[in-house]
């Protein structure tokens, strides 16, 4: 055991002999805690300071695609032209793509990897994308045409009769696809039949490119099921032809409103774009009304969309939709239009007639504290999905209600910001955008009708359990690598509550916010990694965080503040303090005085840089009573029976 008590030899007697746990030995890991994490030099593409450097560079993609929904057949058929555009210091002789319908065939790596009883990730096994007519060309006068490409599970690579020039080279790669829409979707995606028709919800739905960058090349991962996506920017301009009596939502902006739109709904569309209270676009009586609400009574309507600078479009389709719609305020004083569409079996004050409210309120928020909501549209589905986000809409479960609906669809418009705006990496950081998301939620909750629904993030005690379970798994474990019953914890909430730690005792409000509104900034429709974000948080903040990168988010360390005792010392007291956990925390002190009035202290993490015990001199010019550390419970100390003096264990 190492001391570092203050240099007087006296107190350690007085100490030693007064106090029974002063003699419990205590791990000195100091080697494993302060220990420098990682390697963390800047480069060109990625500075020190966490920002992309002046080499930085990402490549990107272009979408035209026309497709038809097949509502008998349940298909959809299309033709998808990509124009990719190669800002890559190196020539590239193919590219690669996700298929990611081709999950739901029996010999899908999704499939294989699924256990016998099923998970959250069940999907459909009768569909898989046929692919035809693929021509791949490099951007040029008289350029060799390529139809050489080789799929494989949920990836299609996509080779060049030459390769796509460094620095700014273009190509262009077209093809036709076809696939079933599965039932199943994996709870992302699918179709559910209602009363008054089926619901389509359409993602994972048209060729995709992958994402090649400085960090990884080609991140071509499969689509198995727990690890979501990581995807370019690019400009989107898709249309969709479905049944006449169909209505269709989508990301982006309705660019042809005059021909899929009665006057009657164009009017009210209008009426809902100045409105801070909902319009009804289409009322719980006039679902059916095809007469008033359709433009047309028979064959098929093509709606045409258009979305700029975005990763990735949904879209659903249904005739059973009620349709509501009210403006959403931005603080550039600009506006965007939250909509929702449900079935009848939804309809209800306790039910989706509250969910434009809450997706407005969820985006005003967010706009307000962290960064300004960029996409034209805010759309709540009601579908047979839990709850799914895409940019600028939401897939959420048409069976919520109440404070449940409200909390899936602020959890899933808070995924605009991560990762639709902050681009991350989700099929292998899944903390960076379910765990900074669970944490933007905490504080959307405490704004919503000042604090209507609960949220108990800040009882970080309420998670001692699977903090000291001996199977659980560090948040950086891959989410496709993690125990499904780690997940929500390890991805979602731990990392929250890191974040949460770090804002209300770490580094304090005002100092984590001016460093996470830095972040989501400079990375903003770019590719950070977690690098990235460790190194600007700590150049914003101008602390060294790396105890807490390590400690918390890479290990399975644990916290255990402890008071070993306080003494009386020459007018004034000694706290001696112990680090017993694996995870060294600043200490922040309240005490008590003998006339009721109390104060806090707070002693900085460095306390433990020579060892876990520590000696503070506590001057005061008052008799102290009692004295606690993290009198708030904030961070998630495992042992809340040695956080105080007197000790109430012993009384």
């Amino acid at each position: 055991m190492k001391n570092t008590w203050i240099g007087i030899i006296v107190l350690f007697f007085i100490s030693s002999a007064t106090s029974p746990l002063f003699a419990q030995q205590v791990r000195d890991n100091r080697d494993d805690a302060f220990t420098e994490f990682g390697y963390r030099q800047g480069t060109a593409y990625r500075t020190a300071s966490g920002k992309p450097g002046p080499s930085y560079w990402q490549n990107g993609a272009d979408y035209v695609m026309n497709v038809i929904l097949d509502e008998d057949e349940q298909t959809i058929t299309g033709n998808v032209v990509i124009t990719y555009k190669n800002n890559s210091p190196e020539a590239l002789d193919f590219v690669w793509l996700y298929l990611e319908q081709n999950r739901f065939t029996p010999e899908s790596r999704g499939t294989l990897t699924t256990p016998v009883q099923g998970n959250r990730y069940n999907g459909d096994l009768d569909g898989g994308n046929t692919i035809t007519n693929v021509k791949a060309q490099v951007v040029g006068r008289n350029k060799p045409v390529s139809s050489e490409h080789y799929i494989s599970d949920t990836r299609m690579q996509v080779y060049f009769a030459e390769p796509i020039p460094a620095n700014g080279g273009q190509a262009t790669i077209s093809m036709d696809f076809a696939y079933k829409i599965p039932q199943k979707g994996m709870d992302r995606m699918g179709r559910v039949s209602t009363k008054n028709g089926e619901i389509f919800a359409l993602a994972q739905w048209y060729p995709k490119v992958a994402v090649f960058d400085d960090v990884t090349g080609w991140n071509t991962d499969p689509y198995l099921g727990a690890g979501e996506f990581y995807l370019g920017y690019g400009d989107f301009d898709y249309k969709i032809t479905v049944p006449y009596d169909h209505i269709v939502v989508a990301s982006g902006e309705l660019v042809n409103p005059t021909q899929v739109l009665p006057k009657l709904l164009q009017d009210r569309m209008k009426q809902a774009a100045t409105s801070d209270e909902r319009v009804y676009l289409i009322s719980p009586d006039e679902v059916t009304d095809y007469g008033k609400t359709r433009p047309a009574q028979s064959g098929n309507l093509t709606w045409h969309f258009k979305m700029n600078n975005t990763r990735d479009v949904a879209f659903s389709s249904s005739k059973a939709f009620i349709w509501d719609a009210a403006k959403i305020n931005l603080p550039s004083g600009k506006t965007a239009m939250a909509q929702s569409v449900y079935p009848v079996e939804s309809d209800g004050y306790e039910a989706w007639g509250r969910s434009t409210e809450y997706s407005k309120a969820s985006v005003e928020h967010y706009s307000e504290m962290w960064y300004e909501y960029p996409y034209p549209v805010a759309v709540n589905v009601a579908a047979e999905v839990g709850g799914m986000e895409y940019p600028g809409l939401n897939f959420c479960s048409w069976k919520s209600k109440g404070e449940s609906l409200w909390g899936v669809t602020d959890h899933e418009f808070g995924h605009n910001w991560f990762p639709m705006i902050v681009g991350s990496n989700e099929r292998r950081h899944a903390w960076m955008d379910e765990g900074f998301n669970t944490f933007i939620n905490y504080y959307s909750y405490l704004a919503f009708n000042d604090g209507e629904y609960t949220n108990n993030l800040k009882q970080t005690r309420r998670y001692i359990g699977w903090m000291t379970s001996k199977d659980r798994e560090p948040t950086a474990t891959h989410p496709d690598r993690t125990q499904s019953n780690n997940l929500g914890m390890a991805a979602y909430y731990k990392p929250a509550m890191g974040l949460m730690m770090l804002k209300e005792y770490v580094l304090g409000p005002e100092t984590f916010n001016r460093a996470f509104r830095s972040y989501i900034n400079t990375w903003a429709y770019k590719h950070p990694q977690p690098t990235d974000f460790f190194n600007h948080m700590e150049n914003v903040s101008g602390e060294n965080l790396d105890w807490f990168w390590k400690g918390w988010f890479y290990s399975n360390a644990n916290i255990d503040l402890a008071i070993d005792g306080v003494f009386p010392y020459g007018g004034n007291y000694v706290v001696n303090l112990s680090n017993r956990g694996e995870m060294p925390m600043p200490v922040l002190l309240e005490i008590t005085y003998e006339d009721g009035e109390k104060e806090r202290r707070m002693l900085p993490v460095e306390i433990w840089f020579k060892g876990n015990q520590w000696s503070h001199l506590l001057r005061v010019d008052k008799k102290v009573v009692a004295v606690e550390i993290d009198p708030d419970k904030v961070i998630t100390d495992i042992n809340s029976g040695n956080d105080k003096w007197p000790s109430t264990l012993y009384k």
